[in-house]
């Protein structure tokens, strides 16, 4: 591989992804990977390859920025453990010149001090890392919210990219208020089920039938749904409110 063809890789992950991973992307995967956004939302559904997309983001994050690091992070161990374990098995595909120094159940370094870990979600474990260039935080309805907020320092200095990833888990959460409210700060992908090709409509069509409305919306349509112990929904509480009416007792008085 001479240096044009390297600088090519760095410069454009979809080429990386393809000629060196055997990953092909679907449209939504490569205008993802080619994203500069240094702060992006992907809520996509099951199956739609979010996962593997990360992965790909986080090789290529490790095998172009020379010592750079890479967070991984999940409600639990075990879950980083599966996406870390989809990088593992890219890193099959990589050429053997590239060169692993480290290969552990958790972590892995290659010759050029690039690592990439995989954390639990847990606050005071992020805390012992610090200037990350990658964070991917997977699972990110589950994950707490105090966690998320131990992640952001990390970030000042590095200026490195965060990267949330799932499927929404109600109108609560981190997750909900970036993407309702977190402005222009953040980059939003949305991939529902009807957008993946390898989801048959049939599929799709039995699981309408049978799940419950709030699931289905939730799993395959990936709408912020409300919670399932709210009182009211939160469309009749928005209609509740109006700015036409002149309040009973005038607008308050501030001392």
């Amino acid at each position: 591989m001479g240096l044009a063809t390297e600088l090519a890789y760095a410069l454009d992950p979809v080429a990386f992804a393809v000629d060196v991973l055997a990953f092909v992307p679907d449209a939504w995967q490569a205008a993802a990977l080619r994203s500069t956004a240094p702060r992006q939302l992907w809520l996509a559904c099951r199956q739609s390859g979010k996962s593997s997309t990360a992965a790909v983001a986080a090789l290529h994050t490790a095998l172009t920025v020379p010592g750079s690091l890479t967070l991984v992070l999940s409600p639990s161990q075990r879950q980083s453990g599966l996406l870390y374990r989809t990088m593992r098995g890219l890193t099959t595909r990589l050429p053997a010149r590239v060169g692993m120094v480290e290969d552990t159940a958790t972590s892995m370094t290659f010759a050029s001090g690039s690592r990439i870990v995989a954390l639990p979600g847990s606050a005071a474990t992020i805390r012992g890392f610090s200037a990350p260039d990658l964070v991917i935080e997977d699972e990110a309805a589950f994950v707490a919210d105090e966690t998320h907020h131990a992640i952001r320092p990390m970030l000042a200095v590095s200026g490195g990219r965060l990267l949330l990833l799932s499927t929404p888990f109600g109108k609560r959460g981190h997750l909900w208020e970036l993407w309702a409210g977190g402005g222009c700060d953040w980059e939003r992908v949305r991939v529902t089920a009807d957008e993946v090709p390898r989801i048959p409509a049939s599929f799709l069509d039995a699981e309408r039938r049978t799940l419950p409305p709030m699931v289905f919306e939730s799993e395959y349509l990936c709408r912020f749904t409300d919670t399932i112990d709210s009182v009211f929904r939160t469309e009749d509480v928005d209609k509740a409110f109006t700015s036409t009416v002149t309040p009973l007792f005038g607008a308050p008085q501030h001392v």
